[in-house]
C-alpha cells in the first residue's frame, strides 16, 4: 500500500512528462541519499547503542561521530547532486566496508540478505560514479556555467 502511494505520488508524475527517463536520477539520488541519512540520524538517535554495537565488533566507540557525520553529509551531498561522483564513490567503499565488518557471518541467513544487500547498494552507488548526476543537481548547474 505504501508503495503503491509512493508509486502514484512520485514515480508515475515523473514518467509521465516527456523526457521523463532522464529525470529519473533525481528520484534515485533521493531514494540513495535518503537511505544514508536516515541511518545517520537513526545512529545519532541511538547513540549508545551504536557504539555497542560497533565495540562488538572491533570498532572503537570514538568512530561513531564521524560516521554518523559522514553518512548525513555524503546523503545529503548525493540527494542535492553535489560532487556526486566522488560521493557516490566513497559511499560505495563505506558500503563494502560495513558489510566485511558487520555481516560477514555468512551463515546466518540474516546476515546474508544484509550483505547483499549492501552488495547491490554499493552497486547502484557505482552507477552515480559512472553517471553522475544528470538533472536538477548542483554539478549539472556548475558544467553548464
Amino acid at each position: 500500500m505504501i508503495l503503491t502511494a509512493l508509486f502514484s505520488l512520485l514515480i508515475a508524475p515523473l514518467l509521465a512528462r516527456t523526457n521523463a527517463i532522464s529525470r529519473l536520477d533525481v528520484l534515485a539520488r533521493l531514494m540513495m541519499g535518503a537511505l544514508f541519512v536516515l541511518a545517520g540520524v537513526g545512529k545519532a538517535g541511538a547513540l549508545q547503542e551504536t557504539q555497542v554495537y560497533m565495540a562488538e565488533f572491533g570498532i572503537p566507540a570514538g568512530l561513531v561521530w564521524p560516521t554518523i557525520a559522514f553518512e548525513l553529509v555524503a546523503g545529503g551531498l548525493l540527494i542535492v547532486g553535489v560532487g556526486s561522483r566522488l560521493v557516490a564513490l566513497a559511499l560505495a567503499v563505506f558500503t563494502l566496508a560495513s558489510a566485511m565488518v558487520f555481516h560477514r557471518v555468512v551463515s546466518d541467513p540474516t546476515q546474508m540478505v544484509m550483505l547483499l544487500k549492501n552488495i547491490a547498494i554499493a552497486g547502484g552507488l557505482l552507477l552515480f560514479v559512472k553517471h553522475g548526476s544528470e538533472t536538477f543537481s548542483f554539478d549539472r548547474k556548475l558544467q553548464k556555467e
